[in-house]
């Protein structure tokens, strides 16, 4: 018997009784295993605010799940995400955080270990309405929505790789919506994200990656 038959269909794009709480935290997940780009071993979910006090009547646990494992949020097999991950070999932790309160309600903390021991930990906030936003990736501060093809480049802070970021999507003719830059402190490690209102063309990572300051590479298209 399942564990949350308050779960049903509603509208023609989401599962289960909340936007925010179910679509929301589907789509944050979806988000962190694209972003991850490896087949993850283990994944831990820390849930803040009303994503902690209500996760497990709104579905929110089993939408996270289903999100992590690539399920859409009108994709019915997130009612049944547990059974599917367990038989998968997909280990799952939900950890309450109630003691900090300067993050949105709706906040989940996402590490992930890969099967070859790489770990990646994303922050995602659902905003309301199904519409997220990622905040936060290794610790560092980040901005971005999902709405658009993404390009996250890891860099090492130093003179000239935004330059050459910006070169290689220009040669490709990639149309940049949004273009930020990250950083953990000067110098340091830095996440430079574009945002397109149309999908990146692939080849433009093997230019990118030309330059020795570049650390790693994720697309995630739209």
């Amino acid at each position: 018997m399942s564990l949350i038959s308050v779960f049903d269909v509603i509208g023609p794009n989401m599962v289960g009784p909340s936007s925010s709480h179910t679509a929301g935290a589907a789509s944050v997940a979806g988000i962190a295993g694209k972003l991850f780009q490896k087949e993850i071993k283990e994944v831990v979910f820390t849930l803040y605010g009303s994503f902690a006090k209500t996760y497990q009547g709104h579905g929110t646990d089993r939408a996270l799940v289903g999100g992590i494992m690539g399920f859409e949020t009108d994709d019915l097999r997130i009612r049944d995400s547990f059974e599917i991950a367990k038989e998968k070999g997909l280990i799952f932790h939900f950890e309450k955080n109630t003691t900090e309160d300067q993050v949105h309600p709706n906040t989940v903390d996402i590490r992930m270990t890969g099967t070859d021991g790489s770990v990646m930990t994303v922050r995602g906030v659902s905003v309301g309405g199904g519409k997220i936003k990622i905040v936060k990736l290794n610790d560092v501060e980040v901005e971005f929505t999902g709405e658009y093809s993404t390009l996250i480049v890891i860099q090492n802070d130093k003179p000239g790789v935004v330059a050459h970021i910006t070169n290689c999507l220009s040669q490709v003719n990639a149309n940049i919506a949004f273009m930020r830059l990250f950083r953990e402190q000067k110098g340091a490690r830095a996440y430079t994200i574009v945002e397109s209102d149309e999908k990146i063309p692939e080849e433009v990572l093997e230019g990118i990656r030309k330059n020795v300051n570049v650390e790693d590479l994720m697309l995630i298209q739209i």
